[in-house]
């Protein structure tokens, strides 16, 4: 029997098992060290998507920059009628009037320039006072020539005011319904009429302001929040990227 034979036979099969069972001790080894080792962070979320509105514009097409009248501490707005004598509220009636028989040419204005006509005559008397009373009070004011300017000044400041180009719908609108109710004013009731007309003439102008004045907190909260020199990146909506074509990239 060669039990030495079979011996030697058998330590050399354990010798050739030996590598391979230290290559798998390897492995599980360094999986188990991989598997300790710490994950990579996550990528950073997208960044959200910023919405801009428009930037607001001023209202009725008027111009960027104006110069309109204040709101004084008592509440009202100190335009060129605040705080007018009768007389002058009368006068003041009178080139209001005369603005918008110039200006409101459209057909359906036409009944401003016939009322107007109809006003410079039924009116005259009461006209004809408040420009005496005006000139008057001028020329108790300053010397000769120079009173004549200062109503001239005036006068002009009033036409300028009722002359406002993105008010002119407004203004036209409220000379129709001028045009009838003096249909029913009285000479004798005209007077006290002018303050109420004049108001009526003025208050397209004042809800103009009053616009102009939210248009400039709309636009000074606008650049607070998105004007302020820094870039702002849109990213586009889902439906956007979809629709790109392919090899398009921002």
């Amino acid at each position: 029997m060669n039990y030495g034979i079979e011996i030697k036979a058998s330590e050399q099969g354990m010798r050739r098992r030996l590598p391979l069972l230290a290559g798998s001790v390897l492995a599980v080894t360094l999986a188990t060290l991989a598997g300790c080792a710490k994950a990579p962070p996550p990528p950073p979320p997208p960044p959200p998507v910023v919405v801009i509105p428009p930037m607001p514009s001023p209202p009725m097409g008027a111009q960027a920059e104006m110069t309109i009248p204040p709101v004084a501490e008592d509440g009202q707005r100190h335009t060129v009628n605040y705080g007018i004598s009768t007389s002058q509220a009368v006068w003041n009636l009178r080139s209001a009037y005369n603005v918008a028989a110039l200006n409101c040419v459209e057909p359906e204005y036409a009944p401003i320039l016939d009322g107007y006509k109809r006003f410079l005559k039924t009116y005259d008397k009461s006209l004809h006072k408040a420009s005496l009373e005006i000139d008057r009070s001028f020329q108790s004011q300053h010397k000769g020539r120079a009173a004549i300017v200062a109503r001239e000044t005036y006068q002009t400041q009033v036409y300028n005011f009722f002359s406002l180009p993105p008010v002119d719908a407004g203004f036209c609108r409220a000379a129709m319904e001028l045009s009838t109710e003096l249909l029913t004013v009285e000479p004798s009731q005209f007077e006290g009429y002018s303050y109420q007309g004049l108001a009526k003439l003025e208050a397209p102008f004042k809800e103009f302001f009053t616009a102009y004045e939210q248009y400039r907190a709309d636009l000074a909260a606008w650049q607070s929040r998105y004007g302020a020199g820094g870039l702002i990146t849109v990213r586009p909506t889902s439906e956007q990227t979809m629709a790109q074509p392919k090899g398009f990239s921002q």
